[in-house]
């Protein structure tokens, strides 16, 4: 309290406790059972890496005569070393760095959701579309799942942008209550989608003058358009800036390192996994079922998340402190 000169008190109002650093989030929210259930899937790709190499060739999928075990069995079989490490390490980056966009901004429900309908739908669903490509050979390899993991990563990062990243500390109490299914990097994320699919086009089909090299970059164009007609159409007070929004990024360290980090996983994993020339030692590197494993991941999540489904995750709304877990 303190005294004016005109002899009256004056209460000041109470200050806000500084907001927590991402360490302090993540220290609260990541646990011990979490880490234990992403670790299953590299045990699991190893172990079956363990077995006799004619008993992984069994658990493959072969496209002329398919089985229900080896539609799932054949996402989790390796013939190579190299391969499984390749695997194991995009895994890694993919499940990881999702899981702590997902953990930062409250998303862990969100996120947990989506890695067991990979882990454990997406084999099959793979491997039934995979049978409108009729040939004899064989599919085996987790690079249909990683890529689901790539699918929904720009979705956690649209999350981690609402929850860490956005201004929704400033202004009246009703334009900081914004629900994630109604914030703009949720609305924003069909023109993401296009934008990505356009930039995985451009890596997989040589850019030409033909119709199928334009494929790529037409979409990517498009992608860009929607981007700038749903940015125009946002009401000037919740209109991103992307000066603000780099000012933001730069700011928050941590956060801003965060983001940074999954943003480049975003568009550098793409060229991991449609490169030009799909050829391999002995086979073909499956862009259809990378595409599909993209797709799906960020169709479906995208569906409930706009849907409000997830709206009751633990977010701040403006609120300086909040180490709860989701």
């Amino acid at each position: 309290m303190t005294t004016t000169g005109s002899g009256r008190d004056r209460t000041e109002p109470p200050r806000e406790p500084p907001a927590p650093s991402l360490r302090e989030v993540l220290r609260s929210r990541v646990r011990p059972i979490d880490l234990l259930a992403l670790s299953t899937v590299p045990i699991a790709l190893l172990a079956v890496f363990a077995l006799p190499e004619a008993t992984r060739r069994s658990l493959a999928f072969a496209y002329h005569d398919p089985t229900v075990l080896t539609a799932f069995s054949a996402h989790y079989v390796h013939l190579e070393a190299a391969h499984l490490l390749a695997n194991v390490a995009a895994y890694g980056l993919l499940a990881g760095v999702g899981y702590l966009l997902a953990v930062a901004s409250g998303q862990r429900r969100f996120f947990f959701t989506a890695f067991a309908t990979f882990c454990l739908a997406f084999p099959f669903a793979l491997s039934a579309l995979n049978l409108a490509v009729p040939r004899r050979a064989i599919g085996f390899g987790f690079s249909g799942v990683n890529m689901a993991f790539s699918g929904v990563l720009p979705l956690l990062l649209a999350a981690f942008v609402h929850a860490n990243l956005s201004e929704r500390g400033a202004g009246p109490p009703e334009s900081r209550a914004v629900p994630l299914s109604g914030s703009v990097p949720i609305r924003l994320l069909p023109a993401t989608f296009l934008v990505v699919v356009g930039w995985i086009g451009v890596l997989a089909l040589p850019v030409s003058t033909d119709p199928t090299g334009l494929v790529g970059p037409g979409v990517l164009l498009g992608g860009a358009l929607l981007g700038a007609r749903g940015i125009l159409s946002t009401p000037l007070e919740r209109r991103p800036s992307l000066r603000e929004g780099l000012r933001r990024v730069i700011d928050r360290r941590g956060y801003g390192d965060l983001f940074a980090v999954g943003a480049t996983l975003a568009v550098a994993y793409p060229v991991v996994g449609f490169p030009t020339d799909p050829g391999v030692d002995g086979g073909v590197i499956n862009l259809y079922v990378h595409l599909l494993g993209f797709c799906l991941a960020f169709i479906g999540p995208y569906v409930l998340l706009a849907g409000g489904v997830f709206d009751g995750g633990a977010s701040r709304f403006g609120t300086a402190v909040d180490l709860r877990g989701d």
